[in-house]
């Protein structure tokens, strides 16, 4: 019997089944709860993705215009689908196809916050002074937008919580929050900022309906220089900071307005300005495109002038009579319209900008006026004779049409001399770039004559420049028509400049 017993004692037989029923428990425990942190590692990162697609989205709306949020709200609404996975309450039955689908984002669990600005660094908290609270009045101070987004039902644990705590559901609260912001700017910008001259307009037109009618956008606007010779307002353009490694002083201002290859790049966030310079150089830096040479200045090829510099000038003095002769070779005060030879016309004045805003009627056709001139009997788009085009579109007309090289009454031909450098084909020399500001909103607390930092820039902008500078004085007029501007109701002319872009923050 004693031996019975020691045999049983000593025998291990079974002994893993002993301990597996033992420990199955705790295997079964452990085992459910990696299942439940796999399922909340997966739900996190599904509403981290989800929740960060719809703060780019939102941000992506906020570019400093007075609807700014409203868009944004309607991009988070409309723009984002996404769906709650790995989470057992998340279901509905509901619509097609048939069998529970994963619930679609809540707008109830999505909450967001349209900011100003964010603190120094990623682990100091938003606060206040950081949040927008008038979403109407301080729209267009929106730069980021922080979105917070929770799952719809919750998340209901497999592991049996209240056998560890008394009372608990195991359901979790998981959620996921993204900051995304907002850049835009330009690159490969002339340093140049116009004041906008639809700020406060009398007759209630604006930037994007100048640009999106003709009528407007065929107005002559006459640009002073902020400074000496006029003051920050509606329709007077001055300098921005220029791009380091290109020099301090006038002349390094104006090779970065006279060259075909400007290297500078802006942001909308704020430019800063460098107005009080020489307008001398200035203005040999407009008129080379229009292939005026200046003595000693702009002797490469990349300070070419445009394909087609047809002004409407003789050389004042003598020099080559009406042709253009002697234009490129020395530096030369044009006169305007004579004899034979006529410019793109001025337009009649509004008392908008002190008279310096044209009405948008010029005279194009008929006898003495630009078309027959220069071109006499040659076909036109039929629509010119009810609708007046822009000078830019008669400007490129002429290029396209093959008219660069037709002589006018007096001899002038759009082709720039053989003295010249060899005109550049690769950009359009007779557009000019800026940044749009609120000049009048701006000096309240901003010296624009001066130097000026972090200035909100309304829209980036083309200009068309109808005829040489005539005067390098302060208060020289340098007669242009709008364009294209970047951002809602622009045309598209400018996307290769565009550096927008929203990304994410935290």
């Amino acid at each position: 019997m004693l031996r019975i017993v020691r045999a049983f004692w000593h025998d291990q037989r079974g002994v893993a089944l002993i301990l597996v029923s033992i420990t199955l428990p705790a295997i079964i425990g452990f085992s459910l709860l990696t299942i439940d942190m796999s399922r909340v590692n997966n739900l996190h990162n599904d509403l981290q993705k989800g929740t960060d697609s719809l703060s780019i989205a939102a941000a992506a709306e906020l570019d400093g215009k007075s609807d700014s949020i409203t868009r944004a709200d309607r991009a988070l609404a409309m723009l984002v689908a996404n769906q709650y996975n790995f989470t057992t309450d998340g279901f509905t039955t509901d619509g097609p196809p048939p069998g529970p689908q994963p619930l679609s984002v809540s707008a109830e669990k999505v909450t967001r916050r349209y900011l100003r600005s964010l603190p120094a660094t990623d682990n100091l908290p938003i606060t206040a002074a950081n949040v927008i609270t008038d979403e109407v009045a301080d729209a267009s101070e929106a730069r980021f937008v922080e979105v917070s987004v929770s799952p719809a039902a919750g998340f209901s644990a497999i592991f049996p919580i209240s056998f560890l705590s008394p009372g608990s559901n195991g359901d979790w609260t998981i959620g996921a929050v993204s900051v995304a912001g907002f850049k835009s700017g330009v690159c490969d910008f002339t340093p140049v900022f116009i004041c906008n001259p639809y700020e406060n307009d009398p007759d209630g037109h604006t930037l994007e309906e100048a640009v999106a009618t003709t009528a407007l956008r065929r107005r002559l606007i006459e640009l002073r220089k902020v400074g000496n010779g006029a003051a920050a307002g509606p329709g007077n353009f001055g300098f921005l900071e220029p791009p380091d490694g290109v020099g301090n002083g006038a002349q390094a201002l104006a090779q970065t307005i006279a060259t075909s290859k400007p290297i500078g790049c802006y942001s909308a966030e704020g430019v800063d300005t460098k107005t009080g310079q020489n307008a001398g150089p200035v203005q040999d830096a407009f008129n080379v495109r229009f292939g005026i040479k200046a003595n000693g200045h702009f002797n490469s090829p990349e300070y070419g002038p445009a394909a087609n510099v047809r002004k409407g000038g003789t050389t004042a003095g003598g020099g080559g009579g009406g042709g253009g002769g002697g234009q490129c070779p020395t530096y030369n005060q044009l006169t305007f319209n004579g004899p034979g030879n006529k410019g793109l016309p001025r337009d009649q004045t509004t008392p908008w900008m002190n008279g310096r805003m044209g009405n948008g009627d010029y005279l194009l056709l008929g006898t003495g006026n630009y078309w027959q001139v220069n071109f006499g009997s040659a076909t036109y788009p039929e629509s010119w004779n009810t609708t007046t085009p822009t000078r830019y579109e008669v400007y490129k007309y002429e290029m396209s049409a093959g008219l660069v090289g037709t002589a006018s009454i007096g001899g002038e031909v759009g082709t720039p001399p053989n003295s010249c450098q060899p005109p550049v084909t690769t950009v359009d020399r007779r557009l000019i770039y800026g940044a749009i500001l609120n000049c009048a909103a701006l000096e309240e607390t901003n010296d624009l004559s001066g130097h000026s930092t972090g200035l909100p820039v309304e829209a980036f902008a083309s200009f068309f420049l109808t005829e040489p500078v005539s005067s390098p004085s302060d208060d020289a007029s340098v007669m242009v028509e709008l364009v294209d501007i970047t951002g809602r109701g622009g045309q598209g002319t400018l996307d290769n400049f565009l550096r927008d872009e929203a990304q994410l923050y935290r």
